[in-house]
């Protein structure tokens, strides 16, 4: 899959093992790390539905067209789809196999 970033700001803190740990701690940082890496081989969004530790959903609300990635409670990695070809079912939910990429949009707790 192919991952981009909301920012160039939260690109560089996720690209430096350094500043990761710095701004995030080392077990959030671990855990980024391991979600960025099944990101990365993951062929579709799909696959990572299929990870019982991410515990992968979409969210509503404010936050709807979103989806939500386990780190550590409360925090999740919150990443938005990108592409031409992403397309939507009749409820308005996303078809996972057809996203094949996705953005980075940070890091929070989806509860505040």
């Amino acid at each position: 899959m192919i991952i981009l970033f909301a920012n160039s700001k939260l690109q560089k803190e996720f690209s430096d093992d350094r500043k990761l740990i710095q701004a995030r701690g080392e077990r959030q940082a671990k855990l980024i790390r391991r979600r960025l890496s099944e990101l990365k081989a993951a062929n579709t969004l799909a696959d990572m539905w299929k990870l019982p530790a991410a515990r992968c959903h979409e969210l509503t609300g404010n936050l709807k067209g979103m989806v939500s990635l386990d780190l550590d409670y409360p925090y999740r990695l919150l990443v938005s789809v990108s592409g031409e070809s992403v397309q939507h079912r009749s409820d308005g939910g996303l078809v996972h196999d057809s996203v094949t990429a996705v953005i980075i949009e940070r890091v929070g707790d989806t509860h505040d």
